[in-house]
């Protein structure tokens, strides 16, 4: 099975240099981002290429952590950052770009797919299109929050 694609865009009346601040704070995540509970950032130094995080978010009433590691990074342009876990690979990569005076577009595109050597169960394929509709809706939610984080700053 291929890894499927969510891409979400927003469009922020701040310019790309303080939304990839604010989107590149670990440490602040947990306040400008409604659906996180709780980030426990493991490497030290400036975000970059191997910059690591645990990051916990509700999901469906369960508490969900994931561990996130920068692939590439090149500011204040995009990122991507790569999980594994339960038998998945998720890619997310967030880009930016102006977008007129003074105003940015967001876009996050978040992929998954069975790790290599890894089948998807039929449950998970079943389910596949209910979790697909639920990440868009939770891309959605964040990058409003990024906005009026960044926008309530500007």
């Amino acid at each position: 099975m291929a890894m499927k694609s969510i891409v979400v865009e927003r469009r922020i009346q701040a310019p790309p240099g303080p939304v990839w601040e604010a989107m590149t704070d670990l440490r602040n995540m947990e306040r400008m981002l409604g659906g996180v509970e709780r980030v426990d950032v493991l490497t030290e130094g400036a975000f970059g290429v191997g910059t690591r995080w645990r990051e916990t978010r509700k999901m469906f009433g369960k508490e969900a952590t994931e561990e996130m590691t920068v692939t590439e990074s090149v500011p204040p342009d995009r990122y991507v950052t790569v999980a594994d876990s339960h038998g998945m690979h998720y890619v997310s990569e967030i880009a930016l770009r102006p977008d007129g005076e003074g105003a940015s577009v967001v876009r996050m595109t978040f992929s998954g797919g069975p790790a290599e050597g890894n089948r998807l169960g039929f449950l998970a394929r079943l389910l596949s299109g209910l979790g697909a509709k639920a990440a868009a809706r939770a891309l959605a939610k964040d990058l409003d929050d990024v906005a009026a984080f960044v926008e309530r700053r500007g």
